[in-house]
């Protein structure tokens, strides 16, 4: 076996890239363990429900810049992401799930994606898809209707703001991630961990040493010769 912290020699890389049928091999076998991975635990449904953020740029700052736009964008945007995961709608969500803690539902249960402006898509993740679905629809009903109580108090946002959900019955459910990401793992750890293999460990070594040892004698034979002739 090769120190695992020398270099890898010329012979090494040289031997290393004829092994391409060991890679091929590996990779098949890692991505045929990704697979029986996904299909012995999978990972868990993932729902989406949407909503729709409209800003009113036009009617809420009519006369100023660019530059003024985009904080006041970046402002309000993070405001309405804290009302989304405030405790008053984190709590609601629960009440109506019935058996999720709070910290659950932050830490596990759900995500935010949204862009600026335009649709928020609130994902919830679950092992069954209908608790998935049931999720998503309480948690994007709780934000709308936080964030709308908040608008018409003009409790520190803009009035202009416009928050409908567009998205809360029927919604699209999969599995969070695909199969092809399994199967992508698993072949690019076979293949690292073949190539590992091939790099620091010498399966010809011991063929090799019995050479050495035979070119040794033949040397010493022939220098015995030498001597006595």
């Amino acid at each position: 076996m090769n120190l695992l912290f020398a270099p890898p020699s010329l012979d090494d890389l040289i031997r290393l890239l004829k092994a391409w049928r060991f890679w091929v091999l590996g990779a098949l076998i890692g991505a045929l363990l990704g697979a029986a991975i996904y299909i012995i635990a999978p990972p868990p449904y993932r729902a989406r429900a949407t909503v729709l953020v409209d800003f009113n740029l036009e009617q809420a700052w009519p006369q100023e810049t660019d530059r003024q736009q985009f904080y006041y964008l970046e402002r309000e945007a993070r405001k309405l992401e804290e009302i989304a995961w405030s405790d008053a709608v984190m709590t609601t969500v629960a009440e109506m799930d019935g058996s999720a803690a709070v910290s659950e539902l932050r830490e596990v249960k759900l995500q935010l994606s949204q862009p600026t402006e335009g649709g928020w898509h609130f994902y919830a993740d679950d092992a069954a898809p209908a608790r998935a679905q049931a999720l998503a629809s309480a948690w994007a009903q709780a934000f709308t209707e936080g964030a709308q109580e908040k608008i018409a108090s003009a409790a520190g946002l803009n009035s202009f703001i416009e928050v409908t959900v567009t998205q809360a019955a029927d919604l699209p459910v999969a599995r969070s991630l695909p199969i092809s990401v399994y199967l992508l793992a698993g072949a690019l750890t076979a293949w690292f961990l073949s190539a590992f293999i091939f790099l620091f460990f010498d399966f010809d070594q011991p063929r090799n040493s019995t050479t050495r040892t035979q070119r040794k004698q033949s040397k010493r034979k022939s220098k015995i010769k030498n001597q006595k002739s």
